[in-house]
């Protein structure tokens, strides 16, 4: 190393232990100079900073200075003009005899901390105070995943953020419902019920920003249908029956005359299934269609059934005119009551070329 290279090092480290002896100082103790030396030692008010700004430390000068330094607890940022800290968002932006400013870019919260500006004049050292807070958004870093219950199990979901000030965080149902469920990191839900089951959000707040994620619950739950319908169709029409079910999983199903299972495309028959609605369609109804149908809808949690009766409705001949107008054959074969108004007004409407010749 040359001359010039030791004597840089020594020069540095004779600054730095003569600034370390000035902030060593007792603050009571006198200095050869006019008034109390406590008066020259400033604490400036905090500088509050969010995370990922800039901030700027400003440091009076005055009089006749012949050391200046800024300095983060006991490491030297700058000593006058020359850059001690090796950290690249620390720079200078102004030295002269009425300032000496220096800034940091990018806060983060290892810059939170007191700062010390010390001055060395011809009459006395002194030096400036500030302690920099750094606020920080809210940041959700632990979230329970999306849950698949059955219906009646206890849920537990958790949501816990960092920040500065600490976050308060929240919980609510807002899908289906948008009602406010807890104001807590937990939220427990007891013997859930489908009705709950839905999107869920976390909210992490403070003063600076908010942060919102999501959770889905899914219920399952066995199914259950809807009570079926009895259907009168006349020979060689069209006929349709028609099961729903509501369940999670979605339900599969199965179709029955009897005892039979009826597959798709069986006996001119047709099963066509749309998510939770299932139809069975007779495209040319026949005497062997007649009779007690049912539907059962499953999932891996339990199944449920429903029953139809497909019957016979014969359209109005002058011999069951005769009979009366509440003659019509059922799917066996025997008499039964009219199922419907509508099959008045066909007789009524068959009746009036009779009525026309008497």
């Amino acid at each position: 190393m040359s001359a010039r290279g030791y004597f840089a090092v020594w020069w540095k480290s004779m600054s730095l232990l003569s600034l370390r002896i000035l902030l060593l100082l007792p603050t009571g103790l006198p200095v050869h100079s006019q008034g109390d030396s406590q008066s020259d030692n400033k604490v400036m008010d905090n500088i509050t900073v969010r995370q990922g700004e800039t901030v700027f430390l400003r440091c009076p000068q005055g009089d006749i200075v012949t050391h200046t330094a800024w300095l983060n607890r006991s490491s030297i940022l700058y000593a006058g003009e020359d850059k001690w800290s090796v950290d690249p968002r620390v720079s200078l932006v102004i030295l002269n005899q009425d300032e000496f400013t220096i800034k940091i870019v990018d806060v983060d919260m290892t810059d939170e901390g007191p700062y010390v500006c010390a001055v060395q004049t011809s009459s006395r050292p002194r030096t400036t105070s500030v302690h920099i807070l750094v606020q920080v958004p809210p940041k959700i870093i632990n979230l329970s995943r999306d849950l698949v219950v059955n219906e009646g199990s206890n849920v537990t979901l958790m949501c816990q953020a960092s920040g500065k000030p600490e976050p308060s965080i929240s919980w609510k149902l807002i899908s289906p419902s948008g009602d406010l469920v807890s104001d807590d990191e937990y939220l427990e839900i007891q013997a859930i019920p489908r009705h709950r089951a839905g999107t869920y959000e976390c909210t992490a707040i403070n003063e600076i920003d908010a942060d919102v994620q999501t959770v889905d619950i899914t219920v399952n739950y066995a199914p259950s249908v809807s009570e079926g319908r009895d259907i009168g169709v006349t020979l060689g029409q069209i006929g349709v029956m028609e099961c729903e079910a509501d369940a999670v999983p979605e339900a599969d199903f199965e179709w029955y005359k009897d005892d039979r299972r009826i597959y798709n495309g069986f006996e001119g028959m047709e099963i066509e299934t749309s998510d939770s609605l299932s139809k069975l369609t007779f495209f040319n109804v026949s005497e062997g269609d007649y009779g007690n149908y049912t539907c059962i809808a499953l999932n891996k949690l339990g199944s449920a059934n429903t029953s139809f009766l497909l019957y016979e409705v014969i359209e109005p001949t002058s011999s069951t005119l005769l009979q009366g107008p509440r003659a019509v054959q059922d799917g066996s074969g025997g008499v039964q009551g009219m199922h419907s108004p509508s099959c008045l007004l066909l007789l009524l409407i068959a009746m009036l070329p009779l009525l026309l010749r008497i």
